[in-house]
Formats: C-alpha cells, sequence, structure tokens
C-alpha cells in the first residue's frame, strides 16, 4: 500500500500506527485526529506519520482508511469524507459493535463505495497515543465481518492486512459477532463498571475505607472499569439488545448463586464453582492467556 489513513489516534490508532511502520505496510501514513492533546502527544513522540486536516486533498489518493474512533463519531466523520471518497480505497474501522454502525455506514456512504468492518480483539484500560505499541495485535484475534453486499476483494486485502499487523483473522457476519461479543466482553465490561460502582455506593453508605482494603478481585474489575468511557457508552447503546439479552442471563444466574447461599445447597453450589473453573483451564488451552498466577504480575 502506498497511502493509508488512520482516522483517531488513541490506542488502538496509535498502535496501528507504530504495526503499520514496523513492518513497512504503507510508503505513507496519514492521522486525522481531533484532539489536541493527542496531536501534541503525537508530535512530542515523534511517530511516523503525517497529521492532516486536509482531507479533500488526500482521500482519493488513498488505499486505506482506518476509523479508530468512537462509534458515536462514525456519522459525523462519514459527512465529511463522503464526497471525496472513491470506490478503490477500502474503508474498515475497529469497533466493538456492527450491525447498528453497519446500517448507519450503510445509510450515509453515496453509492458504490464499500465499507469492510473490522474488530481487533486487543486493548487496554488505558487510552491516548502514549501507551501504544506496536505488538499490541500480535496473536490476537481480529474479526472480519462477511455480509451478502460485502466487497469480497476489500475482504481478501484486509486478511493479509491484519496478518501482517500479527494477528489472527476470523470470518463472521455482524449478528454473530455482536451477539458473541455481547457476552465475552460486553457484559464483562459493564459488569465491571457496576461492581466498582456498587463497591463505592457500599463504601459511603457504611462510612468504611472499603478501598483501600481492595482485595484482588476488586482491583482487578476496577483495571476494567478504567476503561474508556466514551467508547464503552457508544458500545452499549450500539449493542442494546444483545445486551440487555446477556444482563437479564446474568441476573438469573445471580439468583440462582443467591438461592444456594441462602438454603445451604452444598451440593449445587459446588458444581457451580467447579464448573465455572472448567473455563479458565480452557482459555489458557487456547492460550487466550498465560497458566501464571495473578495473571503473571511479578
Amino acid at each position: 500500500m502506498k497511502n493509508i489513513l488512520i482516522i483517531g489516534c488513541g490506542l488502538i490508532g496509535s498502535s496501528l500506527l507504530r504495526a503499520i511502520a514496523d513492518r513497512k505496510i504503507s510508503k505513507k501514513i496519514f492521522i486525522y485526529e481531533k484532539s489536541k492533546s493527542n496531536i501534541l502527544k503525537i508530535k512530542k513522540l515523534r511517530l511516523p506519520c503525517t497529521i492532516t486536516n486536509d482531507l479533500k486533498k488526500i482521500i482519493p489518493n488513498l488505499d486505506l482508511i482506518i476509523f479508530c474512533t468512537p462509534l458515536g463519531e462514525y456519522e459525523k466523520m462519514i459527512s465529511k469524507i463522503n464526497k471525496y471518497l472513491s470506490s478503490k480505497t477500502i474503508i474498515t474501522d475497529v469497533g466493538s459493535s456492527k450491525k447498528k454502525s453497519m446500517q448507519l455506514i450503510k445509510n450515509k456512504l453515496k453509492k458504490g463505495i464499500y465499507w469492510t468492518s473490522s474488530h481487533p480483539i486487543a486493548g487496554s484500560e488505558v487510552s491516548g497515543p502514549e501507551h501504544g505499541v506496536k505488538n499490541l495485535f500480535l496473536n490476537k484475534w481480529c474479526i472480519l465481518i462477511k455480509e451478502k453486499n460485502t466487497n469480497k476483494k476489500h475482504l481478501k486485502v484486509l486478511n493479509k492486512f491484519w496478518k501482517k499487523i500479527g494477528s489472527r483473522v476470523a470470518v463472521m457476519d455482524s449478528k454473530k459477532h455482536d451477539t458473541i461479543f455481547s457476552m465475552t466482553s460486553h457484559l464483562p465490561h459493564l459488569i465491571a463498571y457496576n461492581l466498582v460502582k456498587t463497591a463505592t455506593d457500599f463504601e459511603k453508605q457504611k462510612k468504611y475505607n472499603l478501598i483501600k482494603f481492595s482485595a484482588g478481585g476488586l482491583r482487578d474489575f476496577s483495571r476494567i472499569a478504567a476503561s474508556n468511557e466514551i467508547m464503552w457508552r457508544d458500545v452499549f447503546f450500539n449493542n442494546q439488545t444483545n445486551i440487555l439479552k446477556a444482563i437479564d442471563l446474568f441476573i438469573k444466574n445471580l439468583h440462582l448463586f443467591k438461592r444456594d447461599i441462602q438454603s445451604k445447597n452444598n451440593k449445587s453450589l459446588v458444581k457451580k464453582l467447579v464448573d465455572t473453573k472448567k473455563v479458565r483451564k480452557k482459555i489458557i488451552k487456547l492460550k487466550q492467556d498465560i497458566n501464571r498466577p495473578d495473571f503473571g504480575r511479578s
């Protein structure tokens, strides 16, 4: 590729920038970033890119555009670039929710322009270009979305692109994607936010210095709950139907745990605890984490 544009240069955008530069995937990398603070950081870090505001000038010559903004920014950005786009340019994103955002994109993009959605399963609770790393996507899954109207040529190019970045690629439709990640990603983040809120509410009610004595469980949940609030607000709203179903299932199981504890049902409670431990073993077997105590912390 000759020219790539990354729209939004936070953790994911700057990690992509570093990975593309390190693997020499594109001759030139452009960055469009509205945050003045992030622009200053990019310049201070001397990241290998050209920061631009002149979208009219560069877009006709781009091979690939990657949206790395919160989902709520897509509509505004499409309005900015739509009239300059050509059918040869591949457009993708890194968003965590697909079906609703892809419908919006379909309605807003001019005729003959294709958007082939991606979701790299990589990230952290920190945000900003200073936290980006070139190997963020190494050996991580990247989901490519394939629908009936997907441009197969663009899908093939993106498959190669993500593999060059170091990702393992899987292909599925937006409905399956949103159903899976409502449970594996979106619900855990929502639970983390709620658990930390519950702990702070409890602290206020009891007037105990509870946070000072945070055990490993609350500490680990607090890391997830430190994630970018705008990004997760957009995910929760965009994947609303699936997340509400996941919440209902979670509440149902929570009531079952409550019932077992209340009735001191040893057999039922121990079975639940033993069965859920198997998931951790499966995650390690699939090399989604390391088999070391305390997540390998030193």
